[in-house]
């Protein structure tokens, strides 16, 4: 018997924000299913933190809608907000006060029983690694400690749904790592969306991506899915007795070829064509002496390159 599919946390449908006549998104689909980490990316002026901004409630948007936990964030905002926590890329910690006493007044601004504070304090302090620094002033504490209580004040409430824009910024090594795993660990009781240009840091912690770019949505899939995106329009081939490279350049549907020397050449296809055959039938005719050809193992950042440099053919894969 097949098990039902996880409750769907956040729904976005055809959301958009216009500022005059600039599009900042326009027509944008997103959901987060519970126990998913999903990882939005894009370049800078993709869209991402008015996204980001909207999926929070902090800004209206022009057209669409979004349900959180299936209410409708537009029509019952305070219903909807309480089941979001968010971390902003600059997090908001009143510096002069400690760890405990800060977490606490996060408790009470998301409207927790003042009973209740003190255990919600110390479970979020506990979750974040945070129970030895409870009684320092935040101020104090490193940078790496301060990312920590950011994400200790987003989750102090339980939210279904938590939303961390660059989490890890500004971070050594060591703190980056122990960021992740905390991301990790929290995605398995709760959905996260996590906002960030380190791409390593979304092959790490996420279940999928989303890639925006000029506020469209131009990739989505899982990051399984995503390792097969263009394999097989992408190869690897060895010729010991190489032509031009014009020549290969000017194979019916090879889109671009670079030289990776000693004979290697990295060949990308033109969408919905595989020349393979052709490369394949030329090299014998011509004698190129084929040794080997592979398809290229494609990384997140390949993808993310591809998609973003403007020779992306538009559409979202899944």
């Amino acid at each position: 018997m097949t098990s039902p599919a996880p409750e769907l946390t956040v729904s976005a449908k055809g959301l958009a924000r216009h500022y005059g006549k600039h599009a900042a998104v326009h027509g944008l689909d997103l959901e987060v299913r519970q126990g998913e980490v999903l990882g939005l990316l894009g370049p800078n002026g993709a869209g991402k933190t008015t996204t980001m901004q909207m999926l929070t409630g902090n800004l209206a948007p022009s057209a669409g809608e979004i349900r959180v936990c299936g209410i409708d964030l537009l029509e019952q905002p305070v219903a909807a907000k309480t089941r979001i926590g968010y971390l902003p890329e600059t997090p908001p910690l009143y510096r002069e006060l400690t760890v405990v006493e800060y977490l606490r007044l996060a408790a009470r601004l998301h409207r927790l029983p003042r009973a209740g504070c003190d255990t919600a304090a110390s479970r979020a302090m506990q979750r974040c690694g945070l129970t030895e620094v409870s009684r320092k002033l935040i101020g104090t504490l490193s940078k790496g400690y301060q990312q920590r209580v950011g994400i200790a004040q987003a989750i102090v409430h339980e939210p279904d749904l938590i939303i961390l824009d660059e989490p890890t910024v500004g971070l050594d090594p060591n703190q980056i790592l122990d960021i992740r795993t905390l991301i990790r660990e929290l995605g398995r009781a709760h959905s996260v969306i996590l906002s960030t240009h380190i791409l390593t840091e979304v092959e790490a912690v996420c279940d999928r991506v989303q890639i925006l770019h000029h506020g469209e949505l131009v990739f989505s899939n899982t990051i399984a899915g995503l390792r097969e995106f263009q394999r097989g329009r992408t190869v690897t081939i060895s010729l010991y007795r190489a032509p031009p490279i014009e020549t290969l350049r000017g194979i019916e549907g090879v889109s671009t070829v670079d030289a990776d020397g000693d004979g290697r050449f990295r060949i990308r296809f033109a969408p919905d064509v595989d020349p393979t055959a052709t490369l394949v039938a030329r090299a014998g005719a011509e004698d190129w002496g084929l040794h080997q050809l592979t398809p290229a193992q494609t990384s997140l950042e390949d993808v993310f390159v591809h998609l973003t440099r403007g020779d992306s053919t538009g559409g979202s894969p899944s």
